[in-house]
């Protein structure tokens, strides 16, 4: 059974039930985490409570320095993080590898918080009166991680809470608990103070003791839109900064110039690494005029050319998604698909991989012709589905685009500068890409997006982080000569 890290100290949940984690290329049990309880949130908050101000005085400069041992301590464990994460989740070896560079790079970013964290200063905006804007930390911030990015997920929000001074509450999915749990062990070695870093296993009573608790003064969650909508609605009626990343619909669009090769096999990586559970995965693919003709076939012969099993074994290019629950879902909105009149190019339902018939495996699928109103186009699939929709222009493309009820990321694939221009510039989107399959920002720029997308305000990484994690005080100074002369 997994424990919660507490104050420096592994416990036991107080939670009496249980919940199994399980390995979704065998189907077997591999773990066990407790439901969680609002008992070991509060133990958790308490504990981030008493080492806040401790914390906050740290010169941002030693605060640095621990990022800095977990840096060193994420690339020299980078294998066995990776191993952890491929069991669990499903991913392949070479996606969860990929996944710990990109938390290291969310570490080294927030290294530079001496520099971020530098506020404004007006010399006499009146005679003899100055006026300087300052950051200061929130106290005790909490992350509710997602199953699809265990390792990564955390790390667009945890480094830059600690840079700025806060405490911190990790709760990782129930789903994928043992990575970010392995990782908190790792981190024994950094040295933290008691209690600046803590990790709650659990569920649902988990999140809401987190969204409830008042020793909690930030949330940062990424899940599914109706999930995030809870958070956010609960999370701030407490009173909380909350930023609530939500699902989404990503589409790509295609122009007819595009190159054929390179763009085939770029969109073919995005919709179907990870096996379709990225939120920045394409799942809508729009293609403008004679783009349809030149594509669709080519997009089903990269789709089958997938080889799919064991996220551990060599040549798997896509493993399994999470649960058996999550495949049932995805074959029933391809059932859903085909019955509001989409065409099946390619089907992956009722797949067995040899050596794995548990498994929780879906091949690559392609559907064409599907079109706006239905089912399938206002639905995050979460799976490795291809929908392919036909337009005659881009104006249309983008209108398409526009009235989505999501806004995650767009992209667009040609070799018209001006084509590119008028999309980045009118497509209502946080998350832009140009000739690029998965728009998903670096370290050092904020992952933004919009509508049913993210709820909230600042988003993670980067500055955004670290205006979310501060609250900024304006300082108004005057000093008279008379006053100093008495001393």
């Amino acid at each position: 059974m997994l424990k919660n890290y507490i104050n420096n100290e592994w416990i036991d949940s107080k939670a009496k039930a249980a919940m199994d984690v399980v390995n979704p290329a065998t189907g077997k049990v591999i773990g066990q985490v407790p439901a969680g309880s609002a008992q070991d949130v509060d133990l958790a908050v308490a504990a981030a409570q008493a080492a806040a101000q401790a914390w906050r005085n740290t010169p941002a400069g030693q605060r640095i320095q621990y990022l800095f041992a977990m840096k060193r301590i994420l690339e020299e464990h980078a294998a066995e993080i990776a191993a952890i994460c491929t069991a669990e989740n499903g991913k392949t070896y070479a996606e969860s590898k990929a996944e710990v560079v990109r938390a290291i790079e969310n570490i080294e970013v927030a290294c530079g918080i001496p520099t971020m964290l530098q506020g404004k200063f007006s010399e006499d905006i009146a005679s003899g009166i100055d006026e300087f804007m300052i950051r200061q930390p929130l106290g005790v911030c909490a992350c509710i991680a997602p199953f699809n990015f265990p390792v990564m997920i955390p790390f667009w929000f945890m480094p830059y809470a600690l840079a700025c001074g806060n405490t911190y509450v990790v709760k990782p999915s129930e789903k994928v608990p043992l990575s970010m749990t392995r990782i908190v062990e790792l981190f024994e070695a950094a040295g933290l103070p008691k209690g600046v870093l803590n990790l709650v296993q659990g569920g649902k009573e988990t999140v809401d003791a987190l969204l409830d608790h008042p020793g909690v003064q930030a949330i940062s969650f990424v899940g599914s839109t109706e999930v995030a909508k809870y958070v956010y609605r609960r999370g701030t009626a407490n009173g909380k900064r909350v930023q609530a990343q939500g699902g989404a619909k990503n589409p790509v669009v295609i122009m007819p110039d595009a190159d054929v090769d390179a763009t085939v096999n770029i969109i073919a990586d995005s919709v179907y690494g990870c096996a379709g559970q990225r939120c920045l995965a394409a799942s809508l693919i729009i293609t403008v005029g004679k783009a349809h003709e030149l594509f669709r076939d080519k997009l089903v012969e990269a789709a089958r050319a997938k080889k799919t099993g064991d996220g551990m074994a060599d040549g798997v290019a896509m493993g399994p998604v999470i649960t058996r629950e999550s495949r049932e879902r995805i074959e029933r909105v391809i059932e859903q698909s085909i019955s509001e009149g989409a065409d099946v190019l390619l089907d992956g339902r009722q797949t067995t991989v040899e050596g794995y018939e548990d498994g929780f495996f879906v091949r690559p699928t392609v559907l064409d012709n599907v079109r706006p109103g239905t089912t399938n186009f206002g639905t995050e699939i979460f799976g490795p589905v291809m929908c392919l929709m036909h337009v005659e222009t881009l104006d249309e493309a983008i209108r398409i685009i526009n009235g989505g009820r999501y806004g995650n990321s767009a992209c667009i694939f040609t070799r018209s500068g001006s084509a590119a221009r008028r999309f980045r510039h009118d497509t209502m989107a946080g998350n832009i890409g140009v000739n690029i399959g998965i728009a998903a920002p670096m370290a050092f720029f904020p992952f933004s997006g919009w509508k049913d997308s993210f709820f909230g305000d600042l988003h993670g990484q980067s500055h955004h982080a670290v205006e979310f994690y501060t609250q900024t005080k304006v300082v108004i100074e005057r000093w008279h000569d008379e006053w100093t002369r008495k001393f």
